[in-house]
């Protein structure tokens, strides 16, 4: 799974530490999650999404073949 968080989070001027307070997890998951270490519950993605006010599938996305 691949994600696109970074991306996002960088648009916004987000920190991590401020995606991490907002869903939830620390400082260190968004750190895995963004480097690709560590792939993101259900709900853990949607509260990621909604923080970027985005549907879920342009954050997460299964590359072909996967």
């Amino acid at each position: 799974m691949e994600n696109r968080v970074i991306k996002h989070r960088k648009a916004l001027k987000m920190t991590q530490e401020e995606l991490a307070k907002q869903v939830g997890v620390t400082r260190q998951t968004i750190i895995s999650i963004e480097q690709g270490k560590y792939v993101a519950s259900l709900p853990l993605a949607l509260k990621i999404a909604r923080v970027f006010k985005v549907p879920v599938e342009e954050i997460f996305y299964l590359e072909e073949g996967e």
